[in-house]
């Protein structure tokens, strides 16, 4: 609900929670896994109470900002849109695959030799 509740702008608790089960049961409608991946855990809600609540693992709160129109899950959408091509495109040719994880360990500061950089 608290992603729900930033990406749609609700201006309460109830206003998420009402949004929130109206798009779970659309996904139902859509046959969408994410709702049978979600699982539940107690957390202490605002009023002190432990509650069941939902939560999700990063495959499935992805999937949930791209089920929600939002100009605010518009930047997260593209960027799962350009990292899709990029991951396809990596499968096309696997040398741009190894040269991103290049990229990636020289960001990190690692050197050309086996050892992390040292400042």
């Amino acid at each position: 609900m608290d992603i729900v509740a930033v990406l749609t702008d609700q201006p309460t608790q109830r206003g998420a929670t009402l949004y929130w089960s109206k798009l779970k049961q659309r996904l139902k409608e859509e046959g969408s896994e994410l709702l049978t991946n979600c699982q539940q855990l107690k957390m202490l809600a605002p009023d002190g109470k432990m509650r069941l609540t939902d939560v999700a693992d990063t495959e499935q709160v992805l999937r949930l900002i791209q089920s929600i129109p939002s100009k605010k899950a518009e930047p997260f959408k593209m960027w799962l849109a350009r990292v899709g091509s990029e991951r396809i495109d990596e499968t096309v040719d696997p040398e741009l695959s190894i040269d991103r994880a290049i990229q990636s360990y020289r960001r990190l500061g690692y050197s050309t030799g086996r050892r992390p950089f040292v400042q």
